[in-house]
């Protein structure tokens, strides 16, 4: 990535003396101190990725092929009896697949944004069938039930609830008989969840500020966006009113310790994901300044994270923070404009992990792709 360096200069005259010359022309000589701020801009020489038809057709094999792929499967279940050993399709006759319930459930955003945007997606209606047949409303309730079990209320606290309210406000906004029908179908589901969100967030005393599932800001993020959509007041307080007593007296997050090993989020830039969204332009530009200290002048010394073996579920997820990473700089930089010098950052980190995704090992195909179209969509807002 090249760097090129503007001097913006601050002109004080301290002193103009005129000398006449009587053997020369009149001649002037000037005295100036300059103080100068230097502003660190990309030269934008990496293009922008879109999501194409092509990328689509690709991108759509990953959900296609396990949001009814019930093996390998990490239950993440609490078992309260010998009788509560239930096979995944029993247990989530819904969000089975994909390895986990979270990543099931990103999976059904990934082919639900895919059939909005690409009708004439090759996978269009083997797709549709596999959302129809499993997201039932029958099958929907048990999903409740699982969530009201005594030794479950706590079930992908946050990060499946956020990307289950990501889920229904892709429904929502999917001008479709399909689509109408399947979010009316998955409503009862959301609305427990944001519930879940309205009760737990005001017990919460500490941020948890990991770079995996838990970590408070994305989960607020996600959230706070379906508040919004839904026009759901509770919600959109709550996420507020934590986000600011969380976040606002933070200062010099240390950008430089990150990427941890298993990092597929990044615990700084998380942060300003969501304070951008709950700050107002003043106060934001205020303390992002304070948060993280260059950002303001298009400064940002990160690497892109380096993955050793893409088999290793754990070591790719340093593939999932490259795409986070570019989503939450696409996401500031369309808010707001004047951090468009981070585009660049930006597409490196998407540019160089796209490739990796397309008949990637299962241990990060199932979920990679979610993240790959979710960076693409912010992408595409930025330009």
């Amino acid at each position: 990535m090249k760097y090129v360096i503007y001097a913006l200069s601050i002109l004080t005259l301290i002193s103009c003396k005129e000398t006449v010359d009587s053997e020369s022309s009149n001649e002037v000589n000037v005295t100036h101190e300059v103080n100068v701020t230097q502003i660190e801009v990309v030269e934008d020489q990496i293009p922008t990725p879109q999501l194409t038809l092509e990328q689509a057709n690709n991108l759509a094999q990953l959900p296609l092929h396990c949001i009814e792929d019930e093996y390998p499967n990490k239950m993440g279940h609490v078992t309260a009896s010998p009788e509560d050993q239930k096979r995944p399709s029993v247990q989530h006759p819904v969000f089975y697949g994909c390895f986990d319930w979270h990543s099931a459930v990103h999976g059904y955003w990934s082919a639900v944004t895919l059939l909005k945007q690409f009708p004439e997606l090759e996978a269009r209606e083997e797709l549709l069938q596999k959302i129809q047949r499993n997201l039932t409303a029958d099958n929907i309730k048990v999903e409740i039930a699982y969530l009201n079990t005594k030794d479950n209320k706590t079930f992908e606290r946050t990060y499946g609830w956020a990307w289950l309210l990501k889920l229904q406000q892709e429904l929502d906004t999917w001008d479709s008989i399909e689509g109408k029908e399947i979010a009316q179908i998955l409503q009862p589901l959301t609305d427990v969840i944001a519930q879940r969100y309205v009760d737990y967030l005001p017990k919460l005393n500490y941020a948890i500020r990991v770079g995996e599932h838990s970590n408070t800001a994305f989960g607020m993020a996600f959230a706070y966006d379906y508040a919004v959509h839904a026009q759901n007041e509770d919600l959109k307080s709550a996420i507020i009113s934590k986000a600011k007593e969380f976040y606002s007296n933070d200062a010099s997050c240390p950008i430089s310790w990150e990427p941890s090993g298993y990092d597929f989020l990044s615990s700084c830039l998380e942060e300003i994901d969501i304070m951008r969204r709950v700050l107002t332009a003043e106060e934001f530009h205020a303390w992002v300044k304070e948060f993280l200290p260059g950002i303001e002048n298009g400064k940002l010394d990160i690497e892109i994270g380096k993955v050793s073996d893409r088999s290793d579920g754990k070591l790719v997820h340093i593939d999932g923070l490259n795409l986070s990473r570019a989503w939450v700089l696409y996401g500031l930089a369309a808010q707001y404009p004047e951090y468009s010098n981070l585009n660049e950052i930006a597409d490196a980190h998407i540019t160089n992990t796209l490739p990796n995704l397309v008949a990637d090992d299962y241990a990060g195909g199932h979920w990679l792709g979610s993240f790959a179209i979710y960076a693409l969509q912010n992408a595409s807002n930025a330009e």
